[in-house]
């Protein structure tokens, strides 16, 4: 029987709940010996001229080796997206103008991790304030510009040169507008970024908690002026990424820099508050939706407007509209859909990506129109959903997003997240509350979605090697944070060639034993890494028989594996002469690379349905339920994709209730630790009721799809809805994210004021 499908439990947990991970701050590298630590001294101004750096102060602390400013630097500033605005660069150091609360403007060595931190505040930095601007809206308008010689604040567009028709939704019988803030969330990994690099001739090592190694040394080698085969990124286990760690952070670069210029190798870890500054943060979208339609509930006109905050440079922030573009009209078969997207800088921390990275804010756009649009009709929300989703006949469907999904069922999901959740007894329970004037009002959400998985990097390689002793080497190029691709790829290995998982390792994240790859990101690990394993699996199968051909006196085409001995033998001979797999490669190296290329994404979908409770005296929210149809095709491992899921819907819960970066009119940020950062924890968060449903992709040959952000998608919108659902006969009909309990009761005394 196959293992594939089966809950194995994860191989890499014994040492993680024993011994303990290995982080790169833990690192104990002979190489490292005698490193400096590196400490920033950063801006406590969102936007200023620097006007003086004095680090005498500093030189003179116990344990300074050396203070190094922007002025001392060789680096040249750098475009962090290269599709941005090319005056928008960034210093490592900043030496004429900081952007916001937090950015580096001279690092300071010293001998213990400990020095540091005094050392830091006696860097005396002058500066001159400038005005701030945190409101994307308001940077919009140019008043106050962050990159003068750019002469905007805006630094990509899309589809935004021509304003839309008036009239476009003139033949619609019912139209209906709303503002949406989709607000920015800070990843708040349990490892900060850290990195620690050494110098060996000419030639860098970098330790980097990071998400893929492929990708940091290119940007590293890029910003240092050196060729790539220069250096060597190696990631060690890293302690949750969530988007935020894709690809390199200046700060990686200029740890390396400085290890060159002071000839000894450097460590830097940054402090939990440094991250809720420094470190990329997610969403932060401010939208406009209009959809419009008949009075028997089919939408025909859906326009989605996208204002991008990016924060002080342009990141990966700069591309996410596009996503949120490309999957604006979710499940929905709409004829007509417009979408348009402006990116502009703020003095605040930058944006990238965050658990589903464009995907989410598309969504919660869609869905909340929809919402509104049924409010409107009067109609149930889900009967309406099932109305106007793309119909299961209708795939491949080409949307007006421009892209084609692969395959779907979407009304099979709502129908099963309904009937799984006895919809229609809620609703009866909820309109008893209402009829007996409750204090504690019954809200369900429902949500319908769609995403792509592995958008934009469609390939990966792998190799399979089998060595003397039987046992199994596994390369790949992606990097797991916590996905469990070290259980998942042996499985697949384990399953085309019979060895047992206890004998197969699976590694990665070093560019010298695997320079190319994609890296962890975008859902896209098992549909690319996981089928390049199989298929690298197959092919060594193959090149065994090959081999096996001559030993055994038989044709390639009479021969097949034996999985119970992992031999190669005759076909159906009992007790024919074999030879295993651990023979071949003592004779000759038995080793396998490939590239699978799946050439485009897959779309996974679902729907999940969620039941809280509202005290419409206190604000306070409770999700008391929450069931989730996530189809991403066959499941290779039970246990890893309900993990997914799991954590998936933990943070799509959050943002919808309580998670929010905040910063006042003067940029300074209000959410700067976890004590002012509203996590849940497993107490605030309700059971999950996980619901399977499977439909294959024909894009690869397990059929899979991708997993880990599906969660996030579908629960953030469901849980919203859910919220405004509870209170919607009091004639409240949106409330923005996060809905926590002070906003919930304004929310509810306005409408009981305007009520009198």
């Amino acid at each position: 029987m196959s293992i594939l499908g089966t809950r194995v439990v994860r191989t890499e947990d014994p040492v993680f709940l024993t011994r303990g991970a290995t982080y790169t701050d833990d690192l104990t590298d002979e190489r490292l010996t005698g490193a400096l630590h590196l400490t920033l001294v950063r801006s406590p101004l969102a936007h200023a001229t620097i006007t003086s750096i004095d680090p005498s102060g500093a030189l003179e602390s116990p344990g300074v080796v050396a203070v190094v400013t922007g002025a001392d630097l060789d680096i040249a500033p750098a475009l962090l997206f290269p599709g941005a605005n090319k005056a928008m660069t960034r210093q490592f150091l900043a030496t004429d103008r900081v952007r916001f609360v937090g950015e580096p403007v001279a690092a300071v060595l010293t001998e213990d991790y400990y020095q540091g931190e005094d050392a830091a505040e006696l860097v005396d930095v002058e500066y001159e304030p400038l005005p701030a601007v945190i409101d994307p809206l308001a940077a919009a308008r140019d008043e106050t510009l962050l990159f003068p010689e750019a002469g905007t604040n805006t630094a990509a567009a899309y589809n935004h040169d021509e304003e839309p028709d008036p009239d476009w939704f003139a033949g619609c019988e019912v139209v209906v507008s709303q503002d949406l803030v989709n607000q920015r969330l800070a990843a708040a990994p349990l490892e900060t970024r850290a990195a620690s690099a050494f110098w060996e001739g000419d030639r860098v090592t970098i330790y980097l908690s990071n998400q893929n190694a492929q990708d940091g040394r290119d940007q590293i080698a890029d910003w240092l002026g050196m060729d790539k085969e220069k250096v060597r990124v190696i990631l060690p286990d890293v302690g949750g990424g969530f988007g935020a760690k894709i690809g390199s952070d200046p700060e990686f670069a200029l740890v390396a820099w400085l290890a060159r210029r002071q000839g000894r190798p450097v460590r830097w870890n940054e402090s939990r508050s440094e991250n809720m500054t420094g470190m990329v943060q997610g969403r932060a979208q401010r939208q406009t939706v209009t959809i419009g339609g008949t009075r028997e509930g089919r939408i025909t006109h859906y326009r989605l407007d996208v204002v991008q905050d990016l924060g002080a440079y342009p990141r990966l922030g700069t591309f996410l509209p596009m996503f949120t573009r490309m999957m604006a009209p979710g499940t929905y078969d709409i004829e007509n859909v417009e979408s348009r997207a402006r990116t502009v800088v703020t003095n605040t921390t930058s944006v990238a990506a965050y658990r589903g990275a464009g995907r989410p804010e598309a969504t919660a756009a869609i869905e909340r129109a929809v919402d509104l649009f049924a409010a409107e009709l009067g109609k149930d929300p889900a009967e309406l959903r099932k109305l106007n989703v793309v119909a299961p006949e209708k795939f491949p469907f080409q949307t007006k997003g421009g892209v084609e999904y692969d395959s779907g069922e979407f009304a099979k999901a709502i129908d099963l997240a309904l009937e799984k959740s006895g919809y229609q007894r809620l609703r009866a329970e909820q309109q008893a509350r209402r009829e007996r004037g409750d204090v504690r009002q019954l809200g369900i959400g429902v949500s319908s979605y769609v995403e792509i998985t592995g958008g934009g990097a469609f390939a990966e390689d792998a190799s399979v090697e089998v060595h003397a002793d039987g046992s199994v080497t596994v390369l790949t190029g992606t990097s797991p944070h916590g996905q469990g691709h070290a259980t998942a790829w042996a499985m697949l290995a384990s399953d085309q060639l019979g060895v047992p998982l206890d004998k197969i390792t699976v590694k990665h994240g070093d560019t010298d034993l695997v320079p190319r790859g994609g890296g962890t990101m975008g859902s896209r690990s098992l549909q690319t890494g996981g089928v390049a394993v199989h298929q690298a699996s197959t092919e060594l199968i193959e090149e065994a028989k090959q081999r096996a051909a001559d030993l055994l006196e038989a044709s390639v085409d009479d021969l097949e594996l034996d999985p119970a001995n992992a031999a190669i033998t005759v076909k159906g001979v009992p007790g024919a002469k074999s030879v295993t797999l651990a023979e071949l490669a003592g004779a000759e190296q038995l080793k396998v690379d490939t590239t699978w290329d799946g050439k485009k994404p897959t779309f996974p979908f679902g729907a999940h349905v969620c039941v809280v409770e509202v005290d419409t005296e206190s604000g306070k929210v409770t999700v008391e339920k929450i069931f989730a149809v996530d189809d991403a095709g066959p499941i290779l491992n039970p246990l890893l994709c309900d993990g997914q899921r799991h954590g998936g819907i933990a943070q799509g819960i959050a943002q919808a209730l309580l998670e929010e970066v905040v910063y006042d009119e003067e940029g300074q940020p209000l959410t700067g630790t976890f004590a002012d950062y509203g996590i849940p924890s497993a107490a605030e968060l309700p059971s999950f009721d996980l619901i399977e449903m499977t439909t294959r992709t024909p894009v690869n040959p397990m059929g899979y799809k991708g997993i880990g952000e599906a969660g996030t998608i579908g629960s953030t919108p469901a849980t919203q809805s859910a919220v405004i659902d509870a209170l919607s006969h009091l004639g409240i009909r949106h409330i923005d994210m996060p809905l926590t309990p002070l906003r919930v009761w304004e929310a509810v005394h306005s409408a009981s004021e305007g009520s009198k």
